[in-house]
């Protein structure tokens, strides 16, 4: 069962400044990562510059290092991990067969807390994560509650509307955005599965991977 909102103004308080925070770095950019229209770098919001007393000024040109690490961190924002898991998706691709940067995007994009933000059952990463960490996840029937576990190609992550039936009923109201070709959506019984890998092309526009894999490879 979701747990229920608390009524606690400290719990208020705090979930305001998480989300302050998480907004901050969209800020910095001038976009948001995860196009919530609840940003304040949205068209029309009154804060579409960086945080800070100089945010209104103009943006400093960052230096070739600067931008490599700018898109490092765009990346890691999105998939909302620290910096050892991901430099550990950066070490995982470089071993084996197969092209580095498909490889690197996998890793990230075949976390289950990404499959299930991906596939429209959470409004966000982070609403995804909790999902998973709290257990109202299964992959092929079974709970798993990692969200750094990669689901493979034809494995099927679901929601149990039974045991965890505001889950999923806000899984069926946050559908709705874009669905990445990769996967298959059953919508009525909040199945998805993975149908193929995910390619490089696939890859949101607003990173550049190859910049990302020049950062650690300096």
């Amino acid at each position: 069962m979701a747990t229920a909102k608390s009524s606690n103004p400290n719990h208020a308080n705090k979930t305001q400044c998480r989300n302050q925070a998480k907004h901050k770095f969209c800020r910095r950019i001038g976009e948001c990562l995860w196009k919530d229209p609840s940003c304040p770098t949205v068209a029309g919001k009154k804060r579409a510059f960086p945080a800070g007393p100089h945010g209104k000024t103009k943006r400093i040109k960052l230096s070739t290092y600067g931008a490599l690490m700018l898109e490092k961190q765009k990346l890691q924002f999105y998939y909302a991990i620290s910096e050892n898991q991901l430099r550990l998706a950066y070490a995982r691709a470089k071993v084996g067969e197969g092209q580095t940067p498909e490889k690197f995007f996998r890793n990230l994009e075949q976390r289950l807390d990404a499959i299930v933000f991906r596939c429209g059952f959470a409004r966000s990463i982070f609403a995804a994560k909790q999902m998973v960490t709290h257990g109202h996840i299964l992959v092929d029937g079974k709970k798993v509650d990692r969200p750094s576990f990669i689901v493979k190609e034809g494995q099927v992550v679901s929601i149990n509307a039974e045991k965890s039936p505001n889950i999923a009923d806000m899984a069926k109201t946050s559908a709705g955005a874009a669905i990445p070709a990769y996967f298959e959506i059953d919508l009525d019984n909040l199945k998805c599965t993975l149908v193929r890998a995910p390619q490089l092309d696939e890859l949101p526009a607003l990173f550049n991977i190859m910049s990302v894999i020049e950062y650690y490879a300096r």
